[in-house]
């Protein structure tokens, strides 16, 4: 157990509008825990409600189709959180959540402390609000690209996303670190090969290219043709 001395809420963007003496009754109010790699942090299912922040380290979230293999939803980095939905509406956990590449330190807010910072701090509520509506829309996306593209434009989709988290221009995106291609595969729900083969073809068609430390993306337009080709847009 990571003692509540040695961290604070300086670098949450979600609470960056509080005082700092606010940030500290926060602290003081919130279980703090070092989790290593690979270690659940919450279960899918489970009646707990708190509200998780990423102090230090990343998080993966999951969920196991009924053969038990693993959907990769989303990573989480430091100042991120997870967990409201629980802490919202008292339902089961709609996911599970393991740390990722490392250990992992959260903190961990009662869902009773977060419902009343939202009551009290609109700007706060605003931001959670944003954020579910984002995860709507980008839950709709992904179904409608299960739905309606094939492995292949799956994954062409899902590197289409990722670049451009990591573009300056929106022509070009150097992705890093590399992403495993059972990371993509469980994204899009395909296999490695699949995923190793359209990375192939997609180098051979000058459209990425892989480094040492990166995956290059050298035509985000010519990759997002490949997407809206297919999705008739």
């Amino acid at each position: 157990m990571a003692h509540e001395a040695n961290f604070s809420f300086d670098g949450i963007p979600l609470l960056a509008s509080l005082t700092p003496a606010e940030r500290e009754d926060l602290v003081r109010q919130s279980r703090w825990k070092r989790y290593a790699m690979g270690e659940h942090i919450i279960d899918g299912q489970s009646d707990s409600r708190d509200l998780y922040f990423i102090v230090e380290g990343t998080v993966r979230v999951v969920n196991y189709s009924l053969s038990g293999r693993e959907v990769a939803l989303d990573d989480i980095g430091p100042g991120g959180y997870f967990g409201e939905l629980a802490a919202l509406d008292g339902g089961p956990r709609s996911a599970f959540v393991m740390a990722h590449g490392g250990d992992a330190v959260t903190a961990a807010m009662p869902h009773e402390v977060f419902l009343a910072l939202l009551a009290h701090k609109p700007t706060i509520c605003m931001a959670i609000m944003m954020r579910l509506a984002r995860i709507v829309r980008q839950s709709t996306d992904r179904i409608m690209d299960l739905s309606t593209l094939g492995a292949n434009n799956r994954v062409h989709a899902e590197l289409l996303r990722q670049s451009w988290a990591f573009t300056t221009d929106g022509r070009t995106a150097v992705i890093s670190p590399i992403p495993l291609h059972a990371d993509i595969a469980s994204r899009v729900s395909t296999t490695r090969e699949t995923v190793a083969r359209v990375l192939s073809e997609l180098a051979k068609s000058g459209i990425v290219e892989r480094t040492k430390d990166a995956l290059m993306v050298r035509d985000m337009t010519r990759l997002a043709v490949l997407v809206e080709d297919v999705r008739g847009n």
